[in-house]
């Protein structure tokens, strides 16, 4: 005849639950709990043979039983014409040149901040620039490749908005 079998000795009775941890101290001021209240009802750990993933979801401890819950509507990204979240992660080949090529001019702006006033003073960018213009631009090339970026306007775009502030001169 088979026995039942016995729970470990530490372990708690059948339907108990995971124990509580304990609570964490009031904050001066705030009212003591009522007493007649026993609060939320502490979540009841799921039977040790049942896989995590398998595990049917927990209800939130505030939504009374039975009571008809309202969902937002779960928005999926589409593949439409809609950007994405984070433009870096977009894969548009004339997103990323447009976003090299400003990067690249921007970085001249950043390096020759005296020559870059100088030159829009002047009216002498064309000039004044012609050698980084040139590493900038191979190194847009390098990057998107020379079909791609001869023909696209993307880099003088850049230069324009950029460079000479808005105004056409490359």
């Amino acid at each position: 005849m088979e026995s039942a079998p016995q729970a470990a000795p530490n372990a708690p009775p059948p339907g108990a639950g995971a124990p509580r941890p304990p609570a964490a101290p009031r904050p001066l001021g705030a009212p003591a709990p009522s007493v007649g209240h026993a609060g939320p009802a502490a979540p009841q750990a799921p039977p040790a043979g049942i896989p995590f993933a398998q595990r049917p979801p927990a209800a939130p401890a505030s939504a009374p039983t039975g009571a008809p819950r309202a969902t937002a509507p779960v928005q999926r990204p589409s593949t439409g014409s809609r950007a994405p979240i984070n433009p870096f992660l977009s894969n548009d080949p004339n997103i990323k040149a447009k976003r090299l090529a400003r990067a690249l001019v921007s970085d001249i702006v950043a390096y020759f901040p005296d020559k870059h006033r100088e030159g829009l003073r002047n009216g002498t960018l064309r000039e004044l620039f012609r050698e980084e213009i040139k590493k900038s631009y191979e190194e847009y090339v390098d990057q998107m490749t020379r079909e791609f970026a001869e023909s696209t306007t993307h880099f003088q775009d850049a230069l324009n908005d950029v460079l000479a502030g808005g105004k056409r001169i490359f």
